[in-house]
């Protein structure tokens, strides 16, 4: 079932496979402004496909650090893991389209062709071993246009190939789950890190293959370590404070182009930044994060 696309809603769509750290500080507040400027929802989702990942009681956390923050969901937080059969029947109206089918192919198998999957399988099917799904990707170029970056275009079948929208293991792909998900929450605006760039025409694709409206895009700068790479709980980047979440947050608002308030809130900031949004003033290019300690407000 879609939500109806009447209202403008954002997301923000955290893994929970460690605390909430400054990279998806960004994206929050980031995907918080571009909603509310267009007078819509905000809401939270919770993307717990990989359970392996997971760490316990790191949603819980993620949300307790984002209400420290100033930033509450709109709506009741969906769970992508307590979602699998509505995964399995969008997946279901994709095979009987024609648009998916069952895989056999290893990472080995596909070596040659540079990890790319080819419009025929190289692996026969394995009677009595699960398969995965791949989407049948056609021979079109998809083009979006992102708010941040501009004109974009991929050509699918070159660059990515037939993907895999439903794991050997059993269960929807990061593809699938979101797609089915962002048209059943009414999501408008699709507000993330540039590192998700990429899967943006494979995410169009599945819409246009399950009927689905087309979310606007904005992808973020990327935060950066100090040795150059993307902040990333996997890299064990430092987690924001939720005791003291004035520093941090006044940072997103200047790497994302905006000039924070003096304000001694989190909600009070917020509100202000909210006022002075300039969309245009969001660079594209990824940056390490301002010093927390130099944006401390001893006045509060």
């Amino acid at each position: 079932m879609r939500a109806p696309m009447t209202m403008p809603c954002g997301r923000f769509a955290p893994s929970p496979s460690g605390r909430l750290h400054f990279g998806s500080l960004v994206a929050a507040v980031g995907s918080w402004l571009f909603a509310r400027a267009a007078g819509g929802r905000w809401i939270v989702r919770m993307e717990d496909l990989d359970r392996e990942r997971e760490v316990p009681g790191a949603a819980q956390d993620i949300v307790r650090t984002l209400h420290a923050f100033g930033l509450e969901s709109d709506a009741d937080i969906l769970h992508q893991s307590e979602r699998d059969a509505i995964y399995a029947a969008a997946l279901d109206r994709l095979s009987a389209a024609g648009h998916a089918y069952p895989c056999w192919c290893s990472r080995k198998d596909l070596e040659p062709f540079g990890g790319i999957h080819p419009p025929a399988c190289i692996a026969a099917a394995a009677p009595g071993r699960a398969p995965a799904w791949r989407a049948r990707v056609p021979l079109e170029i998809i083009a979006f246009d992102d708010a941040i970056r501009g004109a974009q275009q991929q050509d699918l079948r070159a660059e990515v190939g037939d993907f895999v929208i439903w794991r050997v293991e059993g269960g929807a792909a990061y593809q699938l789950a979101v797609v089915v998900d962002d048209a059943a929450q009414g999501v408008t605006d699709v507000v993330r890190g540039a590192d998700l760039l990429d899967s943006t025409p494979r995410q169009i694709l599945l819409q246009r293959r399950l009927g689905f409206a087309q979310p606007r895009y904005a992808h973020l700068p990327l935060a950066l370590g100090a040795d150059g790479c993307k902040l990333s709980k996997h890299e064990r980047a430092l987690a924001v404070d939720a005791t003291d979440p004035m520093p941090a947050l006044r940072a997103a608002l200047i790497f994302l182009g905006q000039t924070p308030s003096d304000a001694c809130h989190p909600a009070a900031l917020l509100s202000m930044a909210l006022q002075d949004f300039q969309a245009d003033r969001i660079p594209r290019i990824a940056a390490a994060p301002p010093p927390f300690a130099a944006l401390r407000k001893d006045v509060c």
